[in-house]
């Protein structure tokens, strides 16, 4: 009796450690989701009004600045290069980025759309890897492409469910009818 008492008294102790470990790493990736949703909408929110952190207030879109001209322009090297400055400043690439940035953004902040948020995010942090090819530190690797696979296990881990609207995003009917929009 002692011996069966001991082992589920193990069990149990097992069982709540692996519960304890479980609720930490959720919180631990809903505080990174959490980080990189405000990296995403504050440099949106930054290039909107222009609050001096990246963009200056002469140079807000609200002010008729671009968001993608500075960049695109003087801040692109490598094999893109000709692509990018092409577009720099174009209208429809200026709301495409502020879209993205913004949508994204407000996606993991809230929870919802994760599998959105990470492809598109994934996308244009893929997008923004290659306008500086090589990387300035190293031949290949840099933080787009470490923030893209970030994105992508959030989004494989269900990271808005914690400390976020994804469980209430994901019982939706149209969510549950298209489980792509989870």
């Amino acid at each position: 009796m002692t011996a069966t008492i001991e082992r589920v008294t193990a069990e149990n102790t097992a069982a709540k450690a692996g519960t304890v470990h479980d609720r930490a790493v959720r919180y631990i990736l809903a505080g990174t989701r959490l980080a990189l949703g405000w990296i995403f909408l504050w440099a949106f929110v930054d290039k909107l009004f222009g609050f001096g952190m990246g963009t200056e207030q002469k140079n807000a879109w609200i002010n008729g600045g671009s968001p993608t001209k500075g960049f695109l322009t003087f801040g692109v090297a490598g094999p893109f290069k000709d692509v990018y400055t092409s577009i720099a400043g174009a209208a429809w690439a200026d709301w495409l980025f502020m879209i993205g940035l913004a949508g994204i953004g407000v996606a993991l902040l809230l929870g919802i759309g994760m599998r959105i948020a990470a492809v598109a995010g994934g996308l244009l942090l893929v997008l923004m890897w290659t306008a500086v090819l090589p990387p300035e530190n190293n031949p290949f690797m840099d933080d787009h492409l470490i923030y893209a696979a970030v994105l992508a296990v959030l989004a494989l881990v269900n990271a808005g469910d914690t400390v976020g609207l994804g469980r209430v995003w994901a019982a939706l009917p149209i969510v549950r009818r298209m489980p792509w929009l989870r």
